[in-house]
């Protein structure tokens, strides 16, 4: 009789406890499978700006003008069109690079198997493998 009040009592006592732990921690998270995922991939990309020919022609004037410099005749006429033509080449590089934007991208598998990504313009505060909530309506991601 002893024994089956303590088998009792200790059943009664682990419910209790195993009920009143995964309560809260199952409330806290509140994951369903559209909030709720392992971030796949975290990643900086570079992405080269456009010209606007504007670098183009000033490269070409410069190099025209420093090609024009060189020698006399149709050296001098050669070496202005080959000077135009790398300036050209060399101004329209340097305006691509300077209008250059890079951000990190983030994907997220989400736990109903689908990809949702998201850019951020500074380094994201997850990394991969974690597991991430979605929150203020999928805007956001906060580590669970």
């Amino acid at each position: 009789m002893i024994g089956t009040v303590r088998r009792s009592v200790v059943a009664s006592a682990a419910i209790v406890l195993l009920g009143t732990a995964s309560a809260p921690a199952i409330g806290q998270t509140k994951c369903t499978s559209t909030t709720c995922g392992v971030v796949d991939r975290v990643e900086l990309v570079e992405k080269k700006g456009q010209g606007s020919g504007l670098g183009m022609i000033a490269g070409g004037v410069v190099g025209g003008v420093l090609g024009h410099q060189i020698g006399s005749g149709r050296g001098n006429t050669a070496a202005t069109i080959l000077g135009a033509g790398a300036g050209a080449y060399a101004g329209n590089e340097v305006e691509k690079n300077a209008k250059r934007t890079s951000y990190w991208a983030v994907a997220i598998r989400m736990d109903n198997g689908q990809t949702r990504n998201f850019t951020y313009t500074h380094q994201p505060p997850v990394h991969e493998g974690e597991r991430v909530r979605l929150i203020d309506g999928g805007r956001r991601l906060s580590r669970v």
